[in-house]
């Protein structure tokens, strides 16, 4: 109840009286302690008086001269009663014998008495005495405590009378009267007045007091003003956090993630429609129930129960991202493959108050995915192991052959007479072939054996714990099956046959290269023997083949660099945006050699005798030169566009190649910024290390970097950090076919977009019709190559003085 002018009065008039009564009533108890202490000693002192009264009355009756005279009772109690009169204390004194007592005074009840015995003489012989007691009666030393114990009480009830009278009239001089006024300051501040102040002028106490009350007056009414304006404010913001909230709710209802928000015991407090149509559940129905107990996690692979993100999150105190397979039970019994996380919510003191888990559907993207590992690892017209897997597949028979002593078998199987179906029937008729020839030969091996497309009309059969000479027979069988095989096609039949390269794995195999490359001798030694044949690898092939084969384009690669049989031509790259123009921006310079006769020679003829037997760096080099030479010769070069010229991953991977082309690039008239250099995705990631180290340098000078041939494998997804590139070349085996493969179309379009998730643009290779080229302009495909756009050309079209080469693009 506030206070009132009323009832301040009544309390502050009162208040000397209750101080008085406080000290007086205080007095009274110590002055009763005070009394109870004196009266405690003074019994004892009495009770001391008492019996040295006795004693020397004991004294001076022994002492008076008639004592020795006195033999009869009468005269021992006249003496008795004379001394007891003069000590003033003695009331009564009783002498008494056998049979005869003789009392003197007034004998009271509450009397206390001290008896004594003494003998008195008979009168006949000194030696013949008679014992007389002696009882003297003294005054109760209760009573006497008493008398003292009112006295004390009466003088001191006095005294505290006159000290409480004074010491009020002192405390409402000194105490009561500034009290009322700092009380009726009070209540006048109390009933709204805040200018009133209290009397801070006063020398004493109550002057201080006032003065910090006045302060503090002062600085309540600042903290008013201030409370006021933070009011105002924490109103204004209220409104500004409530529109915030109605924003962020929005969005939380819009997104495509499920969002679940719940409180510090994992009971949930917020569910957008995405989390609600996941677990089908609605919000209402498990508001404030631990999430725990209504979403249900399992894993993918065992079945087994998984803990909840959300609990794992309020045990740790850390974010939770859980990678893995993981799906979710819906209500329904539906199972949803999902991706989540969870992170704490915390207060300003870094404490708990909830967790928030995001999750999605990641089944599409799981689909998709395993989609491209099945590409990635199996030819797509067959079914079969692509080369890639079948040579992780060789990897793994080596090294069980190289610890556990297994013998297992490769065969390398190239058809014959397939380019005759090709010619007369058309690509399809050989694809067709080549899907019955796959499904001939897997039943023709084990179960355990690996059968895989290589390339082309390539297979290969990797033959599981198999001795040499069943592997023969095995190989022998499906010689046997490729030539009774008859291929009808549009009213014609073909018959083909099939050239098999047997070589043995052993412990004493090395590695997958080399035993490849003696299946391929083993395979062209059963073609240079007539066809249709088995032909089991023996170490002399080897040296044969290579006298024949690879060893005569080893010396060709040389002389055609000694004598200027490598050439350059180049092909226009146009970027594909919808509003582009379709002119060229991009010219890749494409590397060509010319035999002794002037023919031209592919690079995929002797490329790879030159990877082989480490001939690139000279062939890499070469390139490099006549570029720069090039662009130092020329008067005129396009005024805009980038140069990109390719490059081995066993170049970039030599530091001294590397320190060659920077010199190259220091020299050189063209900004650095105009050159790309493309590697392929295979040699980028066989020495990754070393060639990310050559690219960093490469982009530090200003030059671009390409991935050629990306999507011939998917490993390269997981170096793109790691690698950075300007752009990807999309593989154009995916690109040759997508307008009637779907599949194709869909990796393109993948490879497409996680490109530009980590910024790098693309490049389409092999554009060859224009429904591709459509394609790839509504994929939104940065850039086309290929023979629909403009074929490759001389470099001097290029380099010829003119300020760009005069081309006939494809428009729409």
């Amino acid at each position: 109840m506030p206070p009132t002018p009323e009832n301040s009065r009544r309390w502050t008039g009162t208040l000397p009286l209750r101080v008085t009564g406080i000290v007086f009533w205080g007095l009274i108890v110590i002055g009763m302690l005070v009394v109870s202490i004196m009266l405690n000693g003074r019994e004892n002192h009495i009770v001391q008086r008492q019996q040295a009264v006795v004693d020397r009355f004991m004294s001076e009756l022994h002492q008076d001269p008639t004592w020795s005279q006195l033999e009869k009772l009468d005269e021992l109690s006249a003496l008795a009663y004379r001394i007891s009169a003069s000590s003033g204390a003695i009331q009564s004194v009783a002498v008494a014998t056998e049979g005869q007592t003789l009392l003197s005074g007034e004998k009271q009840p509450d009397q206390i008495a001290y008896t004594r015995r003494v003998w008195l003489n008979d009168g006949v012989e000194s030696t013949n005495r008679t014992p007389v007691s002696i009882t003297l009666s003294l005054v109760a030393i209760e009573k006497q405590v008493a008398q003292e114990r009112k006295g004390l009480l009466l003088g001191m009830g006095g005294l505290f009378v006159l000290f409480g009278v004074a010491l009020q009239w002192v405390l409402d001089r000194v105490l009561t009267r500034p009290f009322q006024q700092m009380v009726a300051t009070a209540c006048s501040f109390s009933r709204g007045d805040e200018k009133t102040r209290f009397d801070d002028v006063r020398p004493d106490e109550f002057g201080y007091l006032g003065r910090f009350i006045n302060q503090a007056l002062d600085y309540s009414n600042e903290q008013k003003d201030a409370l006021r304006q933070a009011l105002e404010h924490a109103r204004n913001t209220e409104h500004e956090l409530y529109k915030e909230k109605e924003k962020a709710l929005v969005t939380l209802h819009s997104i495509g993630d499920a969002v679940i928000t719940t409180d510090r015991s994992g009971c949930v407090s917020y569910m957008n429609p995405v989390a609600e149509e996941l677990l089908g559940l609605d919000f209402e129905r498990i508001r404030n129930t631990p999430l725990g107990k209504m979403m249900r996690l399992i894993d993918e692979s065992s079945g087994k129960s998984l803990s909840n993100p959300v609990d794992q999150c309020l045990e740790s105190g850390e974010k939770i991202v859980q990678n893995g397979h993981k799906l979710l039970v819906c209500h329904d019994g539906r199972k949803v493959a999902i991706s989540d996380t969870a992170a704490p919510i915390l207060d300003e003191h870094g404490e708990i108050e909830g967790v928030v888990m995001v999750f999605h559907d990641v089944g599409q993207a799981y689909r998709l995915a395993r989609q491209l590992s099945h590409q990635a690892r199996h030819d797509p017209l067959t079914g079969l192991f692509n080369r890639r897997e079948f040579e992780s597949q060789l990897g793994k028979l080596i090294e069980t052959a190289q610890t556990d002593g297994l013998n297992h078998a490769l065969c390398y199987i190239d058809l014959d007479q397939f380019k005759v179906v090709n010619d007369v029937c058309g690509h399809k008729a050989g694809d067709e072939l080549l899907r019955q020839l796959a499904e001939l030969f897997q039943s023709q091996v084990r179960e355990a054996d690996i059968l895989a497309r290589l390339g082309g009309d390539e297979f290969g059969v990797l033959l599981t714990r198999c001795s040499t000479a069943q592997a023969v027979r095995i190989a022998e069988n499906i010689r046997s099956a490729a030539r009774e095989f008859r291929f009808l096609y549009q009213d014609r039949s073909f018959e083909v046959g099939a050239s098999i390269g047997v070589v043995s794995i052993s412990p004493e195999s090395r590695s997958a290269s080399e035993l490849l490359s003696a299946a391929d001798l083993a395979c062209y030694a059963a073609k240079d023997g007539g066809r249709n044949r088995v032909h089991l690898y023996r170490p002399s092939d080897e040296e044969l083949a290579e006298r024949r084969g690879e060893m005569d384009w080893v010396s060709e690669i040389i002389d055609a660099i000694e004598t200027d049989r490598l050439y350059l031509l180049f092909q226009p790259v146009i970027a594909l945006g919808s509003r582009a123009e379709r002119r060229p921006d991009h010219y890749e310079l494409l590397l060509r050699m010319r035999d002794r006769t002037g023919n031209e020679v592919l690079p995929m003829a002797f490329l790879p005798a030159a990877e082989r037997y480490n001939l690139m760096t000279e062939i890499d080099s070469w390139v490099v030169k006549a570029v720069m030479q090039r662009v130092a010769s020329c008067d005129s070069l396009p005024d805009d566009g980038i140069f990109l010229i390719n490059v081995s991953g066993t170049s970039l991977s030599d530091p001294e190649f590397v320190i060659f082309l920077e010199e190259q690039l220091e020299s050189m008239a063209l900004p650095p910024s105009r050159l790309c250099f493309e590697i392929t995705e295979a040699s980028a990631i066989s020495n990754l290390r070393a060639i990310v180290n050559s690219v960093q340098r490469l982009r530090k000078l200003g030059c671009k970097i390409a991935l050629d041939d990306f999507g011939s494998g998917l490993s390269a997804f997981g170096h793109l950090k790691n690698l950075r590139v300007d752009y990807i070349k999309i593989d154009g085996g995916l690109v040759r076919d997508m307008a009637h493969d779907r599949l194709n179309a869909a990796m393109v379009q993948a490879i497409n977009e996680i490109s530009h998730v980590v910024g790098v643009q693309t490049i389409a290779e092999f554009v060859e019709t224009p429904e591709v080229l459509e394609s790839l302009t509504h994929m939104g495909i940065d850039y086309g190559q290929g023979h629909c756009i403009a074929p490759p050309r001389p470099i001097d079209d290029l380099f010829g003085g003119r300020d760009q080469p005069g081309l006939k693009l494809v428009k729409f």
